[in-house]
């Protein structure tokens, strides 16, 4: 779809165009006629002349050539006359040897007609009587001086309309510009809305804008109490459900299932999983805070807290510690990222004997997030195993597992790759790639 600033500009081209162009030719042509009226009394004048120029001699009527204007007599000169009398003509020397069209009708003639040496005639035709006869006299004057100065103006009208066109496509431009800024505004406070950087856009902005900008703060306003709601719901349900799940735990234990080591194992097999995933769903709302939606992650406020979290949850003295790049904001969700990391960080301290590092890279070639323990890790010819969903190499340890399956189903979404790989510190190493280019 085109721009909003080029359709407006073609439209202003259209109409001063249009606008343009019919004012010029209507000017040009109002002026036209005008000046013609006026050279047309001038004529009729000099046509009155030329009938009193007309006196009796001996031979008869004879045209007083003492009478007649000089211009009349010099070749080509551009003033013309033709006098008939009963058929009988005079024409002007200025003619030499050239043909004068007869209008057709008295008055001014409605066309130029054709003259001498390449000229355009304006001819004025008027019929009288003199001494009882009757008189036909037309008088022309060159117009080609007057039409040149018509086209020497319309270029010049032309060139002049020309700049002011393009001086007020520029004007429009800016004028443009200047009064769309409150979009661009809003547009970045959506962009940090995004980032998690504001919980909602300003309403400082123009009278047009108001209804959109208070439309989406009412729409951030019920997600987000949307979202609190949800969390608080599954909090309280999570907490509901421990106590019936630790009876049939107990239940599960009972004299009365050792008879039956099947159905007993399959129990705790289905429990377990129950709070496997229990577990995993009231860590998520835990760890994901308060953060508006859609808010990317920043390193250096995330981690901290998240490392903390893991510290409470796995009290056995593990050095957990972190390495990313001073101000790093991961271009990914919040909540992804802090389950994502979540679950590899709690995978790697359940497995770990000391030690938990985490380490972020970024640059235009993409992210890399690597997250190594000092456990025992996993045999090379078993880690796709591990990757897929659901299993477990460990039954005794809740492991590695259904974490990594969560993991992979988040990487994939964005593109990236995961991959298992040996730590440096002796244990399991978790790779993550993902690409810059999914990221904006």
């Amino acid at each position: 779809m085109r721009s909003i600033q080029r359709r407006l500009s073609l439209g202003l081209i259209g109409v001063l165009l249009l606008v343009g162009l019919v004012l010029a030719q209507t000017s040009l042509w109002l002026f036209d006629l005008g000046l013609r009226r006026y050279l047309a009394e001038g004529m009729r004048g000099e046509a009155e002349l030329l009938l009193s120029s007309l006196v009796r001699g001996p031979n008869g009527i004879q045209l007083d050539e003492k009478r007649l204007n000089p211009v009349h007599q010099q070749p080509y000169s551009g003033r013309y006359f033709i006098i008939e009398l009963d058929e009988e003509p005079w024409r002007s020397r200025s003619l030499w040897d050239a043909e004068l069209p007869m209008p057709s009708q008295k008055g001014l003639a409605p066309q130029l007609l054709p003259g001498p040496d390449g000229q355009e005639l304006l001819a004025w035709r008027g019929d009288y009587k003199r001494f009882g006869r009757q008189v036909r006299i037309v008088v022309a004057q060159d117009y080609t001086p007057i039409l040149e100065s018509f086209r020497r103006v319309q270029w010049t009208g032309f060139a002049l309309g020309a700049a002011g066109l393009l001086l007020i496509l520029a004007l429009q431009r800016i004028t443009v510009r200047r009064a769309l800024r409150p979009l661009e505004d809003v547009r970045q406070q959506i962009a940090q809305l995004q980032q998690g950087q504001r919980s909602e856009l300003d309403n400082q902005v123009p009278e047009e804008l108001e209804p959109l900008v208070a439309q989406i703060n009412h729409l951030l306003s019920y997600t987000e109490d949307t979202l609190k709601r949800s969390r608080n719901a599954l909090g309280n349900l999570g907490h509901a459900l421990k106590t019936p799940l630790a009876v049939l735990v107990s239940l599960a234990d009972r004299e009365e299932l050792r008879d039956q080591p099947e159905l007993r194992e399959t129990l705790r097999e289905q429990l377990e999983q129950i709070q496997q995933r229990l577990g995993r769903e009231l860590g998520r709302a835990r760890l994901a805070g308060e953060a508006l939606p859609g808010a990317h992650f920043d390193c250096a406020e995330e981690l901290p807290g998240l490392f903390n979290t893991l510290a409470m949850i796995h009290d056995r003295g593990l050095d957990l510690d972190w390495d990313a790049p001073e101000g790093l904001r991961l271009p990914w969700d919040r909540e992804d990222l802090l389950e994502l990391l979540g679950n590899l960080l709690d995978n790697a301290c359940k497995w770990a004997e000391t030690q938990v590092n985490l380490t972020i890279r970024g640059g235009d070639g993409g992210y890399s997030l690597m997250v190594d323990d000092d456990g025992p890790g996993i045999a090379e010819d078993k880690r796709e195993a591990v990757i897929g969903r659901g299993a477990r190499l460990d039954e005794q340890v809740a492991g590695h597992g259904l974490g990594l399956g969560i993991v992979r189903d988040i990487v994939e979404s964005w593109n990236g790759r995961l991959s298992l790989q040996q730590s440096p510190l002796g244990g399991l190493r978790v790779r993550i790639e993902l690409p810059a280019t999914l990221a904006s």
